[in-house]
């Protein structure tokens, strides 16, 4: 698919917005992007002829329905001529559409695709001149919404009270949002949500005031984002939640049997903060809180401004995984600040991220921990690429056309982003990459980007027309082209020459480290052990090795993962039950889905067994990983009414 580019943008006018407890200010609408990477295939919205500026929610949360309802309404910008704006939905039941006035307005719904969902086509009302129109839209939400996640009280932590979380990055939030919902369409918004008590709801927003009660056992709670931002970036909480300071403009959420642990964990927050803000410059969201979810959340985090999800399984006891955190923190500059314009340029977000997080690792845990991390990242992009092919189209940074955000091998976006941007500070020098990073997110803050505008801006103000460098950092390699291009970066080999011996002795003769020395390596140290071991290994070498570093007993759910990956691959019986558990307990669909796979390969002895496991545990996982995992176990096909 090909997009033409229009011969003017839309007026990026100023426009004064008074809504709400927001302060008045003036805000820059973001311009829309028309060159041919900016195109985003996966909406509806003809953006460069009306586009959606500011999204106000007035929503109910129904937990004994599982849906949302109440208003949307949308201030869109038209340019001359153009009397609709098409909007984005999925499974969306619309009951009316108003002016800002209340006077109804005509709208269609068009034919539904199964991943895109279907388009609302509203008619504008009259204007006069380049005026903002309101379009008000009364909705709910289906009870089996995307990007809604409905838990029962057994399925959270403290066992009490239902919760709610929203997950809407890549396009699911239009299955409870109606606007364009696309990254390129950056949007303000604020919203006044309804939850019972003594639920408390959160979201990526700034607060506006105490809870109100409204009755009936109700209080509502009113946010507002001031900055634009990609509409999947619009993100909701709701359960018995609590909150604990962890520094001047930094706090947790979480459950209060999660909370004591969370805040431990998260102790590093501002030193990190301190770090990202000196290396690229200032963080411009104001608060910087997180809430630690429910087990069922598919992700290990989720950078939403003002609030980062993030899963439990992070919580080690030692902050050996808060790398997590860090970069979810880059992200305030990396895919916050500066969005990719569409799905196809997800390098842009992730590896960018990837690469200052290992910055910001670097500052505030050292040197020796960083290089460790990019060893692990450096050794998963190999792995990738040799198990798709070095000519594979996937392996590219910028993805195939046509190609699904949900269908991305995320070593291509994460893993190699940060390789090519360590190979660029190694071959320009780290202070003259840092300038031009920093001018990067000064250049582009809350706006829309693409591949060949940052590889513009990198000729400009790096390469300065120089051949011999500009042959040196092979950009369009990088960016376009598949596998790991030549002048990739390798890791520092000494970064894991103590573990990677004990592995190799542990292969040529059965010799494991002491249990003494195994305790005292990082989580870094003992995930490079586990995965340097042999693919295939006996059920003695299995039981020798959980015995003597007593694998299975491991707080830091990483590794205990790469324990439980092992054993499946492998047929280990005795570790059937521990994988089962940890399959309920957790939703992360990095962990869930390779565990899954790792059974069902093995046949006759793994099949039976992910069936059961996944009957019981499916109900409490995330559609983003019910739908990974139904597709390795073919569970529409053979238990369609599981």
């Amino acid at each position: 698919m090909r997009f033409a580019p229009l011969a003017a943008l839309l007026p990026l006018a100023l426009f004064t917005a008074c809504k709400g407890d927001l302060p008045e200010t003036e805000r820059v609408i973001a311009p829309i992007l028309t060159s041919e990477q900016a195109f985003d295939e996966f909406t509806y919205a003809r953006p460069t002829e009306a586009r959606v500026t500011h999204v106000a929610l007035d929503l109910a949360l129904d937990f004994d329905s599982h849906t949302v309802a109440g208003t949307a309404t949308l201030d869109v910008q038209a340019a001359d001529g153009v009397d609709e704006v098409v909007l984005d939905s999925n499974g969306l039941v619309i009951s009316g559409v108003t002016d800002g006035a209340g006077q109804a307005l005509d709208f269609t719904v068009g034919e539904s695709d199964p991943e895109k969902g279907e388009p609302i086509t509203v008619s504008l009302p009259a204007r006069t001149g380049d005026e903002l129109q309101q379009v008000v839209i009364t909705y709910a939400s289906e009870p089996g919404a995307e990007a809604l996640q409905w838990l029962s009280p057994e399925q959270t932590a403290g066992g009490e009270h239902p919760f709610l979380f929203s997950q809407g990055q890549a396009i699911l939030n239009r299955s409870w949002i109606p606007t364009q919902d696309s990254p390129g369409i950056r949007q303000t918004w604020e919203a006044r949500i309804t939850a019972p008590e003594p639920l408390t709801v959160v979201m990526s927003g700034i607060s506006q005031g105490e809870p109100e009660d409204v009755g009936e056992g109700r209080r509502a709670f009113s946010f507002a984002m001031d900055n634009s931002v990609p509409p999947y970036l619009i993100a909701m909480a709701a359960g018995n939640i609590e909150h604990a300071e962890l520094g001047p403009r930094s706090g947790v959420w979480a459950e209060p049997v999660t909370l004591a642990a969370a805040t431990e964990e998260l102790a590093d927050t501002e030193a990190m903060i301190d770090a990202a803000e000196a290396i690229y410059g200032p963080y411009r969201w104001g608060r910087y809180d997180m809430i630690v979810l429910p087990p069922s959340f598919p992700y290990g985090g989720m950078e939403n401004p003002t609030l980062t999800f993030l899963t439990p399984t992070f919580i080690a006891g030692d902050r050996s995984n808060t790398g997590l955190v860090a970069h979810e923190l880059a992200h305030s500059w990396s895919g916050n600040l500066v969005t990719y314009a569409s799905w196809r340029d997800g390098w842009l977000n992730e590896g960018v991220t990837s690469y200052f997080e290992s910055r910001i690792t670097e500052a505030v845990f050292g040197e020796k921990r960083a290089e460790q991390e990019y060893a692990l990242s450096y050794n998963s992009l190999e792995t990738a690429v040799a198990e798709a092919g070095a000519d594979n189209p996937v392996t590219a940074m910028r993805t195939p056309e046509g190609t699904s955000p949900f269908d991305t091998i995320g070593e291509a976006s994460y893993d190699k982003g940060t390789v090519f941007l360590r190979t660029v500070e190694h071959i320009v020098g780290r202070e003259a990459f840092d300038e031009f990073m920093r001018s990067w997110f000064d250049d582009h803050a809350f706006q829309p980007a693409t591949s060949e505008m940052f590889l513009a801006a990198l000729r400009e103000h790096l390469v300065h027309g120089d051949q011999e460098l500009e042959d040196r950092l092979m950009l369009d390699d990088w960016v376009y082209g598949t596998g790991i291009p030549e002048n990739a970066l390798a890791p520092d080999p000494a970064a894991f020459a103590e573990v990677d011996a004990a592995a190799a002795a542990f292969v040529d003769d059965g010799t494991l480290p002491l249990a003494t020395e195994w305790r005292g390596w990082t989580g870094a140290e003992q995930q490079r052990f586990l995965r340097e071991l042999p693919e295939v290994m006996t059920a003695p070498q299995l039981t020798q090795l959980n015995e003597a570093l007593g694998l299975s007993g491991n707080g830091n759910n990483e590794v205990l993962f790469l324990w439980l990956h092992a054993a499946m691959r492998n047929q280990y019986d005795p570790a059937v039950p521990q994988a089962a558990e940890f399959l309920h307990r957790v939703g992360r669909n990095k962990f869930v889905s390779p565990l899954y796979r790792a059974m069902w390969e093995t046949g006759g002895w793994g099949r039976p067994i992910a069936r059961r496991i996944y009957a019981t545990s499916r109900p409490g996982y995330h559609s983003m990983t019910r739908g990974s995992v139904d597709a390795i176990v073919g569970w529409e096909e053979e238990a369609p009414n599981g």
